[in-house]
């Protein structure tokens, strides 16, 4: 009997190290994903106020999911690259929010989905996309509103989904995607901070 009683107490001991583990493993399992936080209700942009073939245009009464956060970034950040003009009159709205100014299409620049934005702390800094098996670098103006859309000042178009990163016409002429490829305006990508 003298044998089974510290058996036992190892036994004891190791179910609840498992036990320990496995919670805090699925603490940070959960800690890491991004789920909704909301979501809005489209409203039917105004005449000429959303050109469909360049954007992703709000529905009436179609229900838009909404992100404070984004997904842990890494040095090699699954995202999906899509096209945004950041100049004067551009499907981008107003002026960039980093610094108030548009920038024209040959300049390399992005938005950043909200959670990667992070409240404007990456303005102002290059980050590097890869994709279509090259690499270029490019500077963050602007983010890509995860929380709002469907108005004025976003050009009436959906929220952004929280893995975005909204480039530039330069952006993806330095990562030889060209205008006519089915990718252009949308593509899996990878990014980092410099």
């Amino acid at each position: 009997m003298g044998k089974l009683i510290p058996n036992y107490y190892a036994s004891l001991t190791t179910a609840f190290l498992l036990v320990t583990i496995s919670i805090n493993f699925l603490h940070t399992t959960k800690a890491q994903t991004c789920n909704p936080t909301g979501s809005l209700i489209g409203k039917k942009p105004p005449p000429g106020e959303c050109d469909p073939s360049g954007a992703d245009c709000c529905k009436a009464g179609r229900s838009y999911p909404t992100y404070k956060c984004s997904p842990r970034v890494t040095d090699q950040t699954q995202a999906v690259l899509t096209l945004n003009s950041f100049a004067k009159g551009g499907d981008g709205g107003g002026p960039s929010a980093c610094d108030g100014k548009y920038h024209p299409d040959s300049t390399p620049v992005v938005a950043l989905s909200t959670g990667w934005y992070k409240g404007g702390s990456r303005c102002g800094n290059e980050i590097t996309i890869r994709g279509n098996g090259k690499s270029t670098k490019a500077k963050v103006v602007d983010e890509c509103d995860s929380m709002v859309g469907c108005d004025e000042e976003h050009g009436y178009q959906v929220p952004c989904n929280n893995n975005i990163v909204d480039a530039s016409k330069a952006v993806w002429k330095a990562l030889g995607v060209s205008p006519n490829s089915d990718q252009y305006g949308q593509m899996p990508i990878t990014w980092s901070d410099i």
